[in-house]
């Protein structure tokens, strides 16, 4: 198991390594002059050839591109992604407290999606075909077809308007989670929820389960031994989910306001602040490798025949 480990842990290196280097060439393929950007933002009046070329060399892009890319990657190595240039503050200033916030709100709607998605499965596996099971299934393909934007939407006019029970917007209290932990949790659940439904299913027609019941265990414990062998299918497909939810918040936060990554990466696409969109792709990346093999991990200590085939 420890070699196994430390194997998938080394392999993650040239993946992040070959990430890094796509995130810099995509960034760096934009026809804007990050220079013209940057003094366009300071607000010079006439921008001249020396003034140009000179930015070029204070921000170091006028050395050869690999010298470039190697600076970068060993300034991202000490959490250093250079200076915004919008607001000429640290790329990290700016992404921390955004970074914390979107992260607060994505684990809070993984958590509600991975409860819900398990319970609901279990229970529509175990009365399937019965009219609850139908519609069940009806109702969440239908809320996962609707676009984010829409549903929270109709949540703020029904739930902040109508009814002036919860906040439209912002970040200053746990009754600000409910919105923005509703839509995502809705537009999500129908995709995890079926999933475990099918793994359940097929659990239920193995051979363990009619042994089970011919020596006469009782069904509740039979029933924690089916969802634990489910579970085992559907672990990765929870652990994507975070990094999943994660980068897909950008429509949730701008609805609601959020002051997260979503809202940052909005303003810094409009403004072409490429240090923040550079830093934003780059985590989002990172952090579908890293979930991907933590769920390879799990995946090993929960299986069996993995470790038997290691």
């Amino acid at each position: 198991m420890g070699v196994y480990i430390v194997k998938r842990l080394l392999l993650t290196i040239p993946l992040l390594l070959v990430i890094s280097f796509l995130t810099f060439v995509l960034i760096n393929l934009s026809p804007q002059d990050p220079a013209k950007l940057v003094l366009q933002a300071q607000d010079v009046p006439v921008i001249t050839d020396e003034l140009i070329a000179q930015t070029k060399h204070e921000l170091g892009i006028d050395d050869p591109f690999i010298v470039q890319y190697m600076n970068w990657l060993t300034s991202c190595f000490q959490l250093d992604f250079g200076n915004s240039y919008v607001k000429d503050e640290a790329v990290g200033v700016l992404l921390g407290p955004a970074f914390f916030n979107t992260l607060k709100l994505t684990l809070v709607s993984s958590l509600v999606i991975i409860v819900s998605s398990v319970i609901f499965g279990a229970v529509c596996a175990l009365i399937e075909g019965r009219v609850l099971d139908r519609f069940i299934r009806g109702l969440f393909f239908f809320l996962s077809a609707l676009p984010a934007y829409l549903i929270g939407i109709l949540m703020i006019w029904y739930f902040s308007v109508e009814l002036d029970l919860l906040p439209t917007s912002g970040l200053e209290s746990y009754q600000s989670y409910i919105l923005p932990v509703s839509v995502i949790a809705l537009t999500h659940i129908g995709l995890y929820f079926r999933t475990v439904r099918s793994a359940v299913l097929a659990n239920l027609n193995e051979d363990y389960v009619l042994y089970a019941r011919a020596s006469g265990l009782p069904e509740k414990k039979i029933i924690v031994a089916i969802l634990k062998n489910s579970l085992q299918v559907s672990i990765s497909i929870f652990c994507m989910s975070i990094p999943l939810i994660l980068g897909g918040t950008v429509v949730v936060e701008n609805v609601f306001a959020w002051p997260g990554l979503g809202s940052l990466s909005v303003k810094s696409i409009l403004s072409r602040d490429f240090p923040v969109i550079q830093a934003y792709v780059l985590i989002i990346a990172v952090a579908f490798v890293v979930f991907n093999t933590i769920s390879d991990i799990i995946n090993m200590a929960l299986n069996p025949k993995l470790r038997a085939g290691e």
